[in-house]
């Protein structure tokens, strides 16, 4: 992000317009409540590498936009279906679409209000058909139940980790990805276990690098892509550092994967059976 402006306070919440990819786009969000995009969501977009004339993506949990539009701002051509169960932060990102610091994504993105969960004849008529998309997208509540949990309503839905929430996820991601698809997610490295026990035999080709904030210092996120149907063995990659042993500057690859100038490529290639 590289800015924030701040609009009028209502009596529900404040919120606030920030700058993503350095101005590139923008997003509404609350200010206090609810879950603010930051890292995360750009760490994630980056993960969608490249992308055909007309390739469609779904974010999944999209909250007010950030991780979608972040793939939409950097790849011309990708169209993005933004998911989301709350009806505040699924308003969010309608608004999102509606500023005139977005107007080159609008026409490529559609907001769908609907649990990631739904199955079957749900979630088609939701707008989540089988074998529809080129890639999905996922950043799923990372919190365990035995966390401490805030006070905040809006910020506990999106963050509330429920058991089986990773076989719910991504049972929904291999159903509307078309075969040889991308799923890419990001998550706690604690969850490693329940990704690939949900991978199951729904996704191979599971490549993971975990995210340290310095070489010294244990990870703190992970990133995870599979592809729909593959059988091709799992893979730990490099991991990434966010910062140098000294100060708080980003690397420059963590810089450029922040701002959208480059993607976090597979090492593999996306047809890997």
């Amino acid at each position: 992000m590289t800015e924030m402006r701040e609009m009028p306070e209502t009596q529900e919440t404040a919120e606030t317009i920030d700058a993503f990819h350095r101005g590139g786009f923008h997003l509404v969000q609350p200010k206090n409540g609810g879950h603010r995009a930051g890292m995360d969501a750009m760490l994630l977009a980056s993960l969608v590498a490249s992308g055909k004339d007309g390739m469609r993506v779904a974010d999944l949990g999209a909250g007010a936009g950030a991780a979608g539009l972040a793939v939409a701002n950097r790849l011309a051509l990708a169209q993005v279906t933004l998911v989301e169960r709350s009806a505040r932060m699924a308003q969010f990102a309608r608004r999102t679409l509606d500023l005139a610091d977005n107007a080159h994504l609008a026409p490529r993105a559609t907001v769908i209000e609907a649990d990631v969960t739904l199955r079957g004849k749900a979630r088609v008529e939701a707008g989540l058909p089988d074998d529809y998309f080129d890639h999905v997208i996922m950043n799923p509540p990372f919190n365990d139940e035995r966390d401490r949990k805030t006070p905040d309503a809006l910020k506990a839905e999106a963050h509330a980790m429920t058991e089986g929430l990773f076989d719910g996820w991504l049972r929904t991601a291999n159903a509307i990805l078309v075969p040889g698809g991308q799923l890419s997610l990001i998550a706690r490295p604690q969850s490693v276990a329940d990704i690939i026990a949900a991978c199951g035999r729904r996704f191979g080709g599971i490549e993971l690098t975990a995210i340290h904030p310095r070489p010294a210092e244990d990870a703190i996120r992970l990133l995870v892509t599979a592809i729909k149907g593959s059988r091709a063995r799992l893979c730990w990659r490099s991991p990434l550092f966010m910062h140098g042993e000294d100060g708080h500057a980003f690397t420059p690859q963590v810089d450029d994967l922040n701002n959208g100038r480059s993607a976090y490529r597979r090492s593999r290639p996306v047809s890997s059976r």
